[in-house]
């Protein structure tokens, strides 16, 4: 059944130019993300400019934004010192001669001297390329194929790891089995997979026990972000990286979401925890299109010895290679990531005040930055408890109230909320005005 909104006038241009780009455009967008299917029933809403922690759209509405274009706008949108340092990059340098430049060794330096783990790092233009890099570099360095992903989570759209996102719940409850995102992936990829429950130490140690030989890694996100909001229990990273540890198979950590976001030194900052090999993209650039992977040098030496190719025309263009050195001295200011942190934590708990008061059966999580509202009796530590109790309807009605009264996040309740440091506390005190009022509407 196709949704409606239900102040549809406010949207009502949107909705014009939406049936325009349908007739050239796939579905009428250039991302899954934004399309009917993931959320943005009937139509999603056109956009004509942002300014820090605020966008308007084609109507003339005007959002407290938490969508940040899925996470990029760490900064805000058009964040001075990043903006200024591309278009001085442009004028004074040009765009890009796939040729090196001093100001990738400045900002190789800078997220190597961030990220304890990193003894090298490559820059990439997206995180799948950048996982799909680190994917080939556990297998070179192990000699080994498989590898171990988690239920719900997402690590890009290529091949080797569009599997199990969010598939029907198939399988037991302790051995799912890989499922394709859609048609078109080659069958026999999934005899390279092991897929298992996040938040499951017993499982992940048990498939080692049984396939560990022919292991490569084991790629996770610290914390699930591609799935709401479902942090790591107590001792669970720690887990992961003794029993990987132990077999030889190499740990990597897609902090695409957490990195950069949750601190200089991402996910694995906050827990304690040293991958092997990270992948990170939407925190670094500032808005705009730039990833990186690195890791243990002896890892790294497949690149740097040309066994493994790591290549890319546009990788570390002068724009992007600009806007990351700007984006990263803002992030290392004093005090930034503490000032960001309180105002997300106004959010997380007068959130849950608020759905408390009004007796909605709802949880909100959050690390940091990011979080997301399961309205749901029970909690959620995994995909399968997201897929059998989290309730989209709810979600949806929550999510379209505070669409209209102008807070602005993703539709799914698979996504999250994203606070940037340019949100005000004005900002989070008009958001929980918002909430109180939706909040009344959601129990009949």
């Amino acid at each position: 059944m196709t949704l409606a909104y239900a102040n549809a006038h406010r949207y009502a241009r949107s909705r014009e130019l939406f049936a325009e780009a349908a007739k050239l455009i796939p579905g009428g967008v250039n991302s899954t993300a934004r399309a009917t299917w993931s959320g943005w029933e009937p139509h999603p809403l056109f956009i004509d400019h942002g300014e820090g922690s605020h966008v308007v759209d084609v109507d003339g509405n005007r959002y407290i934004d938490y969508l940040l274009g899925l996470g990029p706008m760490l900064l805000g949108h058009r964040p001075p010192k990043v903006t200024q340092a591309v278009i001085a990059a442009i004028e004074k340098q040009g765009t890009m001669f796939a040729l090196p430049s001093v100001d990738e060794t400045k900002l190789a330096r800078k997220i190597v001297a961030a990220v304890p783990s990193l003894d090298q790092v490559r820059l990439c233009n997206t995180g799948t390329e950048a996982v799909l890099y680190a994917v080939r570099l556990a297998r070179a360095c192990t000699g080994r194929n498989k590898v171990i992903r988690f239920e719900g989570m997402y690590h890009g759209f290529s091949d080797g790891v569009y599997w199990s996102k969010h598939p029907p719940v198939s399988g037991s409850q302790d051995r799912p089995i890989p499922v394709p995102q859609g048609p078109g992936l080659p069958k026999d990829i999934e005899r390279s997979l092991i897929i298992l429950n996040w938040n499951d130490s017993d499982g992940l140690k048990e498939a080692i026990a049984r396939e560990g030989a022919d292991i490569a890694a084991v790629l996770t996100e610290p914390v699930m972000c591609n799935t709401g909001c479902i942090l790591p229990e107590p001792g669970y990273l720690e887990a992961m990286r003794e029993l990987t540890q132990r077999a030889g198979i190499v740990l990597i950590f897609d902090e695409v979401i957490t990195g950069f976001r949750l601190g200089l030194a991402g996910a694995q900052g906050h827990y304690g925890i040293k991958p092997d090999l990270s992948v990170f993209a939407k925190g670094i650039g500032g808005g705009f299109p730039v990833a990186a992977m690195g890791g243990r040098r002896d890892i790294m030496a497949f690149v740097a010895e040309g066994k493994v190719s790591m290549a890319g025309t546009y990788s570390a263009n002068t724009i992007a290679v600009a806007a990351a050195n700007a984006a990263m001295d803002e992030l290392a200011k004093p005090g930034a990531y503490e000032s960001l942190y309180a105002r997300s934590q106004e959010l997380i708990d007068g959130l849950r005040r608020i759905l408390m008061d009004a007796r909605v059966p709802a949880f909100v999580v959050g690390v940091g930055p990011v979080l997301q509202v399961w309205f749901s009796k029970h909690p959620i530590r995994n995909y399968r408890d997201a897929a059998r109790h989290a309730d989209h309807a709810l979600f949806r009605k929550w999510w379209e109230g505070m669409l209209d009264r102008g807070v602005l996040f993703h539709p799914g309740a698979y996504e999250n909320l994203f606070v940037s440091f340019a949100h005000t506390k004005a900002d989070i005190e008009a958001t929980l005005d918002a909430a109180r009022e939706v909040a009344k509407t959601l129990i009949d």
